[in-house]
């Protein structure tokens, strides 16, 4: 296929959300696509045959789940709407939920308002990059147990609170201890509470049958409260690849190959994060014969993948394929340099691979202004 590609591959999002509709029907819970991770929408029929519904950190993705997966559950939440956006907002979705008493209080007497929560800071997080960390010293996102009372949940119906990231059940169990002691008081007079997303439930390893015992021992102990999950990694977790070609190997002291795709542009998580992806066939520096380091078509000195090693000389015209790829790509990339970007396909359950959509020059240039 050309390349730069995004592949998905259908089985292993199906395979994905068969355990999300296990946890979901096992611990009677409800759980939500995370767009913010994931939103290629051609899958969303699929993922509404499996989950309850999507979240949206914004007007456009609650816009896509009302156009692309009707007739499930639609929540939005962002640090601070706009009377623009409401007004769209109430048509969409039915759930809202405000980043603050402040917004709460201005918009809740706002015409056809849909069920709101509001997201409060637990003030605890295991999360070991501070940019993920919703709970970091100075956060802007959730309020924090002293600057809430009573009196500002009057009229809302639920409670969110976000705090992990690529996490186990054992860190939900930690932190779902400090909401309960912090914010337990007001669960009474909820309807809902939503646990957010960074749940890495389908991950190799996650110790699911413990996250469908702390679900369930807390909708014993507030059984009339509904219970979400709102994970957006676990949907695509290693269920699409990014096919990059070698374009020119550099015979440096460190062997360099330019590729096709680019960490700046394609794969912004991995300068980010810092993310190093698997790719089929490699290994670490110097595990194998030869050790190249990967890095993309742009002039950013740090548009660098990684150091990885082969078992044989690369060469240009050769063919890597990056894992895990699906998810935190194409909702980030950017055309920075003119880069394109890369081509969204997908391999059906019977092996068939069909382009779902290619990207030219007037995507670049109608970003930037007329086209």
């Amino acid at each position: 296929m050309k390349t730069p590609c995004y592949l998905l591959d259908e089985a292993k999002f199906e395979r994905n959300l068969k355990i999300l509709a296990g946890v979901r029907r096992r611990a009677g819970v409800k759980i939500l696509l995370a767009q913010k991770a994931f939103s290629c929408f051609p899958l969303y029929p699929l993922i509404a045959r499996y989950l309850d519904g999507t979240t949206a950190s914004g007007e456009h993705e609650a816009r896509l789940a009302h156009e692309e997966m009707p007739g499930r559950e639609n929540h939005v939440f962002n640090p601070a709407f706009t009377e623009q956006e409401m007004r769209s907002i109430v048509k969409w979705c039915d759930h809202v939920i405000f980043n603050s008493v402040a917004q709460w209080r201005r918009f809740r007497g706002f015409p056809r308002l849909p069920s709101a929560g509001l997201r409060v800071n637990p003030g605890y997080s295991e999360v070991e990059h501070e940019i993920y960390n919703p709970c970091a010293p100075g956060s802007r996102l959730g309020v924090p147990r002293d600057r809430l009372c009573a009196a500002d949940l009057e009229g809302l119906e639920g409670l969110h609170f976000h705090s992990m990231c690529e996490q186990g059940a054992d860190v939900l169990q930690r932190t779902l201890a400090h909401f309960e002691r912090l914010f337990g008081e007001f669960l009474p007079r909820m309807k809902w509470v939503n646990f957010g997303g960074g749940h890495h439930i389908t991950r190799r390893g996650y110790d699911v049958a413990l996250l469908v015992r702390i679900l369930k021992d807390f909708r014993r102990r507030h059984p009339w409260l509904e219970v979400y999950l709102e994970p957006g990694e676990a949907v695509a977790l290693d269920a699409g690849t990014l096919v990059t070609t070698v374009r020119e190997v550099l015979d440096y002291d460190i062997p360099v190959a330019i590729l096709d795709a680019s960490a700046e542009c394609h794969m912004p998580d991995v300068l980010a994060m810092p993310y190093r992806p698997s790719i089929v066939g490699a290994g670490a520096p110097g595990e194998k014969r030869r050790t190249y380091r990967l890095g993309g078509p742009t002039c950013l000195a740090g548009d660098v993948i990684g150091d990885y090693s082969f078992a044989r000389r690369l060469k240009q015209g050769d063919v890597l394929v990056l894992r895990d790829m699906a998810i935190y790509s194409f909702v980030k990339n950017n055309t920075f340099n003119g880069i394109p970007l890369p081509s969204i396909a997908l391999r059906a359950k019977n092996g068939r691979i069909r382009v779902l959509r290619e990207f030219s020059y007037a995507d670049f240039k109608s970003r930037l202004g007329p086209a």
